[in-house]
């Protein structure tokens, strides 16, 4: 049976793995996301300018948060690559409690529900 001991037990490895990608997932899912939100403003703005021809062709804030968390996407995606290595050399140090706490899931959650908030108050707008 394996022990504690990091260098014996491969499971502490394959947690630390299983973490990363699942913040690599997270990235992905935040930049498709934001695809898909950058085109629904490019959707709505055709369908306004196929229903009413006199009214301006206004952007709206689709285009720019849809930009914005594909940025986010890519930022988590390489924040997940540097803690990833630093966990790795963390729990070769045997330091790895005391090196990281769940603020970087913290911020990321908060953001998106940031998001979420004002997707809603926009869609509710129109």
């Amino acid at each position: 049976m394996a022990t504690g001991d990091p260098e014996q037990d491969p499971r502490i490895y394959m947690a630390a793995e299983r973490t990363f990608l699942a913040w690599i997932r997270t990235g992905v899912a935040m930049m498709g996301f934001g695809f898909v939100i950058a085109r629904f403003g490019f959707f709505l703005r055709e369908l306004a300018s196929q229903r009413f021809q006199d009214e301006p062709n206004r952007l709206g804030v689709s285009l720019p948060l849809g930009i914005s968390l594909v940025i986010v996407g890519t930022v988590v995606i390489f924040l997940s690559v540097v803690r990833h290595h630093r966990y790795i050399e963390a729990i070769d140090r045997n330091e790895f409690r005391r090196a990281f706490g769940s603020t970087f899931a913290i911020l990321v959650a908060g953001l998106l529900c940031v998001v979420g908030i004002a997707m809603s108050i926009y869609l509710a707008r129109l």
